[in-house]
């Protein structure tokens, strides 16, 4: 299915690796154009040499105003208009009640999702001149809790809130904001935390059955296939949703496990 993407530009943050280099991968394949903001500039540059021209990749310190400013200053100059944005990029980084400082809090919901908000706001006059659309990641944990993890909970609920909030007020504009919500997505990161537990085959096994469809985890590309048409005119009238990715681990009941 051609999605209509060819030739459009589109920003994704966090997009060197897990689910924001699957996405990137898919627009790319789409005939999109992608810049990709991260930190990560080892996979950034690997990304940059595997694309070519398709790809711009922009070492970006997301959680700093002025190398956000800076990014986009250097997208302008080189990549014209913008049609999309993936905001993608951010870190379950465990600041909770016990053992967090509100200071530790404050930061926590910045640098998961102040970047949203400031991209968004330093791009929304191509994303008005081009009609264009945008998907924020939030997470499960924003509707389900996990416990101990009070600052990324908090800025992945915002994300969900903001997701509604930024559809109604751009409408008259004809931009379209979505989220997709991943639950448990097989990503490097993931596999991180998982290799921090005394069995990770066993934890991961644990955490599969408890996803009724298929009893495994979701891949990048699945989170990345919903994206990309969210992104495209093939959803042209869909704004103001959160789509659930995740094999029916929210919303189905516990018994199928």
């Amino acid at each position: 299915m051609d999605l209509g993407l060819n030739g459009k530009t589109v920003v994704v943050s966090g997009g060197a690796k897990g689910i924001g280099a699957a996405v990137t991968a898919l627009l790319i394949e789409e005939g999109a154009n992608v810049v990709v903001l991260d930190k990560d500039v080892v996979s950034g540059e690997v990304m940059a040499e595997r694309y070519g021209k398709q790809l711009r990749f922009i070492e970006t310190d997301l959680s700093d105003e002025k190398s956000c400013i800076e990014a986009v200053e250097k997208i302008r100059s080189t990549k014209g208009l913008i049609y999309g944005i993936v905001n993608n990029a951010g870190r379950n980084d465990g600041i909770g009640l016990k053992g967090g400082t509100y200071q530790q809090f404050l930061r926590s919901i910045e640098s998961n999702c102040g970047h949203y908000f400031l991209l968004v706001q330093l791009l929304l006059d191509d994303l008005k001149k081009s009609e264009g659309s945008i998907v924020n990641i939030s997470s499960k944990t924003a509707l389900t809790g996990q416990g101990g993890t009070s600052g990324y909970v908090a800025a992945k609920g915002a994300i969900l809130s903001l997701t509604r909030e930024w559809a109604a007020e751009l409408a008259p504009d004809n931009i379209r904001v979505n989220a997709v919500v991943p639950a448990e997505v097989w990503t490097p990161l993931y596999e991180s935390w998982l290799n921090t537990f005394p069995n990770p085959v066993e934890k991961k096994k644990e955490i599969e059955n408890r996803i009724p469809l298929h009893h495994r985890m979701t891949t990048p590309q699945e989170i990345a296939n919903t994206v990309v048409f969210l992104l495209s005119a093939r959803s042209a009238h869909t704004t103001g949703q959160w789509i659930h990715v995740d094999g029916g681990y929210v919303h189905l009941d516990r018994s199928l496990t």
